[in-house]
Formats: structure tokens, C-alpha cells, sequence
């Protein structure tokens, strides 16, 4: 079932690129936005991320963090990370349970035929673990809204 505004986010559990484990609860008392993305070294993923972390700035001054999560392994988002100079954490959803859980997830991805792949997918939560926004894209060529996603973390300060 899709998230929608207002439900209770799911909580996750997953390796970031220094093979620690990060948790949604983690980010208690803090806005966060968590984008789903299909593939690292991708064209769009790649112009997707840097994007954020370069202006990562604005997402600090809203009390916001950011998190990427893919179903990719921890070693590829690493090598991935570094050569981008993607400066927020990447998450591996190898095993696909947070993909699942945030009803992002490709049951047949477009390109290739690949299964259980991440779709392009953006939801803020708020520091109490509520969805403000969510989005879920059909088009892995699409990028989230970022203006609204902006707006709603503006409106939670």
C-alpha cells in the first residue's frame, strides 16, 4: 500500500558506505529526507544526488537531513559516494525491505528486466516519524519535486 501524508513511516535498518548500521529512529528530532533511487553510476541517480549534496545547505538550515537509499551493495554505493563527492549518507537496501516497506520497488525494472530494483522515490519525515510528503515516480527518468519537497520542509520550521 502507498505511503501517503500523514502515515507513520516505516523504520528501516541499513548499512551506510562505513558498514554501520543507520536506523529511521536515528533521525528522531529531525526532519529527514529519504530518496529512493534505482541505481548508483546511473546517469539520472548520479545527476539526482549530486544535486542534493550540492545544495545540501538549505536542506541544514531547514533541520533536515538526507539520506539515499538503494538496493545496491554497500561496496558499489561507497565507490559511488567517493566519486562523486556525495557528502550525505547512502544507504544499501540489498535485501529490498525498505524498498518494499516504502512501496518503492520495481516489481520488473524498465531497463534490463532486472527485479526488485528501487524506484525513484522521495518522502520527508518529520522529527516524530511522520510522512509530510511523499512521492513515488513511475518513471525512473523522472526527478522528484524538489521545489515541493523544499516547501514542505519549510513549512516545518
Amino acid at each position: 500500500m502507498a505511503i501517503q501524508k500523514g502515515d507513520k513511516a516505516p523504520n528501516f535498518t541499513l548499512y551506510n558506505t562505513e558498514k554501520k548500521e543507520v536506523s529511521l529512529s536515528d533521525y528522531k528530532g529531525k526532519n529527514l529526507v529519504v530518496l529512493f533511487f534505482p541505481l548508483a553510476f546511473t546517469g539520472v541517480c548520479t545527476t539526482e544526488l549530486c544535486s542534493v549534496s550540492s545544495g545540501l545547505d538549505f536542506y541544514n538550515d531547514t533541520n533536515a537531513e538526507v539520506v539515499g537509499i538503494s538496493v545496491d551493495s554497500l561496496f558499489t554505493l561507497e565507490k559511488f559516494k567517493a566519486e562523486n563527492d556525495i557528502k550525505f549518507p547512502l544507504l544499501s537496501d540489498f535485501n529490498k525491505d525498505a524498498s518494499t516497506a516504502y512501496d518503492a520497488i520495481y516489481e520488473v525494472f524498465p531497463f534490463g528486466g532486472m527485479k526488485g530494483v528501487s524506484k525513484r522515490s522521495a518522502f520527508v519525515v518529520d522529527g516524530e516519524g511522520v510522512v509530510q510528503y511523499a512521492e513515488v515516480l513511475a518513471s525512473a527518468g523522472d526527478l522528484p519535486n524538489f521545489d515541493a519537497i523544499q516547501a514542505t520542509l519549510s513549512k516545518l520550521n
